[in-house]
């Protein structure tokens, strides 16, 4: 299923297959992994710009949904989402669809290996406001914390130790700044109300 997408894409699927833990930052998207399958195929023909045949979106939309399963394997994928508020606000795929993905996001907030925080307007600025990233951990004692960060044109891993502390400590001020899991769920709920 894998081979036939981007290279950087797989190679970042390889990881987070891997991985045992991610923290997550995001701006302005729900994270590929608490997407429903309305709003991933909402983002993935809007970043493709409709220049992508509906087979090709499709396919996507399917690696897309296939990388959650990282969330209920035997040994699952620990996730920590903090979402700016604006990635909530934020209508994609209409209000339906964003119905639905607000209510996914409290179904996926019941998993003990999932933590979603909300980071609301009013917190001002942060040190999240320079776009999103994930901090993948790995099981092993000597296998390094990777920070990866992707742009519309490739995407970069960070490596170097102190580069990501850097990114940990960042991450660690914006779950400070965030609301608590339940204060944030009934942000999301009200919001899901409103649409």
């Amino acid at each position: 299923m894998y081979d036939s997408i981007p290279t950087e894409y797989a190679n970042y699927i390889s990881l987070e297959a891997a991985a045992c833990g991610i923290k997550r930052y995001d701006l302005l998207l729900i994270h590929g992994l608490l997407q429903t399958e309305d709003y991933a195929r909402a983002v993935i023909r809007s970043g493709l710009m409709s220049l992508a045949p509906a087979h090709e979106i499709d396919r996507r939309v399917e690696v897309r949904l296939t990388r959650q399963e990282v969330l209920r394997r035997a040994d699952p994928l620990h996730l920590w989402v903090v979402f700016d508020e604006a990635a909530l606000r934020r209508v994609v795929g209409g209000p339906e669809v964003m119905r639905a993905q607000c209510r996914h996001l409290l179904e996926q907030s019941d998993r003990p290996n999932v933590t979603i925080q909300v980071l609301p307007n009013s917190a001002g600025a942060h040190p999240g406001a320079v776009g999103a990233f994930s901090i993948l951990e790995f099981p092993g004692r000597y296998d390094p914390s990777v920070v990866y960060v992707e742009t519309m044109a490739s995407s970069l891993y960070v490596e170097e130790d102190a580069d990501v502390h850097r990114y940990a400590l960042a991450y660690d001020q914006l779950r400070a700044m965030a609301l608590g899991p339940d204060e944030s769920l009934e942000m999301i709920s009200r919001i899901a109300e409103t649409l």
